[in-house]
């Protein structure tokens, strides 16, 4: 099943839908407040190639990393397409996302799903099977020194159909600590509601 590809004035539209229906105020200019986007996580132990952190479109980290500020964010992978002969990404590389669910901000540095065709498989399509989702993001949680099986319920904690904003502004609540994973514990339920500082 092919992801539904959806434009930027479309997801504008939900998001002012979205923002009229809960009661909340209108994004700032140039956000773009996802309501249904699928979210999943991904660690040092089932990274490509595993137990490493490379990623393939390094922008501001050159190995997958961030604290989950909005000057350090954390990388994220979106799907991407070899179809063109060219390697696309579903959300351009350098583009910020805030993450209310785990109160962090990420930026896309890499992909999922890997092969010939990645376009096939995951974050690029499927989406829609998880709630109705329009997208699909894969977060970096790290997971270095940890415990393996930690990583994994930190993975499934944070999976499901959550809020995200796409071009955030710095004004979003950030959890204290580094990255997701940390101190030997997962912070990943705060749950969809957007608070500002």
């Amino acid at each position: 099943m092919r992801k539904r590809h959806v434009t930027a004035s479309a997801f504008l539209v939900m998001v002012l839908v979205a923002a009229g229906c809960a009661g909340q105020s209108p994004p700032v200019a140039g956000e773009l407040l996802l309501p249904n986007v699928y979210v999943t996580a991904y660690s040092w132990f089932d990274n490509t190639p595993a137990g490493s952190p490379a990623i393939s479109h390094p922008v501001l980290h050159q190995t997958a990393g961030g604290t989950g500020t909005y000057e350090d964010p954390v990388t994220v992978a979106v799907g991407h397409s070899l179809e063109t002969g060219e390697d696309v990404l579903d959300i351009p590389a350098g583009t910020k996302i805030y993450v209310p669910s785990v109160r962090r901000y990420f930026i896309v540095e890499d992909t999922c799903g890997d092969g010939p065709s990645p376009e096939d498989g995951p974050c690029h399509s499927g989406a829609e099977e998880f709630g109705d989702a329009s997208l699909w993001i894969d977060l970096w949680i790290g997971g270095e020194g940890e415990r393996a099986a930690l990583a994994r319920s930190c993975a499934k904690a944070i999976t499901g159909v959550h809020t995200v904003i796409l071009n955030p502004g710095g004004n979003y609540l950030v959890a204290s600590g580094a990255g997701v994973i940390h101190e030997d514990s997962c912070d990943a339920d705060y749950g969809n509601t957007v608070i500002t500082k």
